[in-house]
């Protein structure tokens, strides 16, 4: 699928041509629905998600037996701007942990059966610094949109993607701040933990770098101020979209690579739910541009999928009550007058 995509351009076409949900396994899951026991809407979204996982799935009833997870890690040229509390040198390192087990990540892929990959983009390459120019030159951007793309098994049940990189909140916040407008003040956080005079530099370096590429397409937004792991997840998202396969979003970097996708193409993340909403406060604002309600909120800001992993086992629970629980007439139980 992806071996025709050359340019910024040919995702574009991509993105004209992306299928909608399954409406016959929409149907089939809302005519059992109202039989199983219990008052209509009683499972709250747990009902709208295994509507959501039927529907994107394209089958009626959803399953989810194969989950995988997906983390992608970058290095960007602003993190020598001392927009980060942690080296760059760390991305290597805690890609190595991945790979030993020791992650958080690796422990909830375990604990809810998620297939785990890890894919280092170029480690010892970071991007360019995008006060400058673009992060990316257009063929760096397309390498890493593609291993996205390839990194998509067409019998996914549900890909759970997220990323590494120090630094990469800083990318996460000019993105959108370029997308949608307003100050780098309402898009930035403090990341890992950058104290005060981190975090002045870090609104600098945001504002900087919006003024330089503001008004580009969305696409070139992404090329310009986002990472290699942020066009590979982008990647990734649309090459579930094109497999029909649902995507829980991570955390503010992962949702602000989606959101170019979503700007290129309103309702290219119709297939998305977002696992959790981060501490980072630029998250939920843009949370709030895209229409999207995170699944939970559990102050966590760690980033490699840890959110989108853990909102697996939700998955999981409302999967097991649509298709385990008995009907009315199953259970011998009066329905409601």
């Amino acid at each position: 699928m992806n071996s025709s995509i050359s340019s910024i351009a040919d995702i574009q076409t991509l993105l004209s041509q992306i299928p909608g949900p399954d409406q016959a396994a929409a149907a089939a899951w809302a005519a059992r629905d109202p039989q199983l026991t219990k008052p209509p809407g009683a499972l709250g979204r747990l009902e709208e998600l295994s509507c959501w996982l039927s529907a994107w799935q394209g089958r009626h009833p959803p399953t989810l037996e194969r989950p995988r997870a997906r983390v992608f890690a970058g290095n960007h040229g602003v993190a020598a701007l001392g927009v980060s509390a942690f080296p760059p040198e760390v991305t290597v390192q805690m890609v190595a942990n991945f790979e030993h087990g020791g992650a958080a990540i690796n422990q909830l892929c375990r604990a809810f059966g998620t297939e785990l990959t890890v894919a280092a983009l170029d480690l010892d390459r970071p991007t360019a610094d995008f006060t400058r120019r673009p992060a990316m030159d257009e063929a760096e951007f397309i390498a890493a949109f593609r291993i996205g793309m390839d990194s998509v098994p067409a019998d996914t049940d549900v890909l759970a993607v997220g990323e590494m990189g120090i630094g990469n909140t800083t990318p996460a916040a000019a993105i959108p701040c370029a997308l949608y407008g307003g100050t780098a003040a309402e898009w930035i956080g403090r990341g890992t933990g950058v104290d005060d005079p981190g975090l002045a530099r870090k609104a600098e370096v945001v504002e900087a770098g919006v003024r330089l590429h503001h008004g580009q397409p969305p696409l070139e937004i992404l090329r310009r101020l986002g990472g290699r792991e942020l066009a590979a997840m982008a990647g990734a998202i649309l090459a579930a979209r094109l497999k029909r396969v649902p995507v829980l979003l991570d955390g503010y970097v992962c949702t602000a690579a989606a959101a170019a996708l979503e700007a290129a193409r309103p309702g290219a993340l119709d297939h998305c739910q977002v696992a959790h909403v981060s501490v980072e406060p630029g998250h939920r604002r843009l949370l709030d541009r895209l229409g999207k309600r995170p699944l939970f909120d559990l102050g966590m800001r760690l980033g490699e999928a840890s959110g989108a992993a853990l909102a697996v086992g939700i998955l999981k629970g409302a999967v097991a009550c649509h298709v385990g629980m008995a009907t009315f007439a199953e259970a011998g139980v009066s329905e409601k007058g």
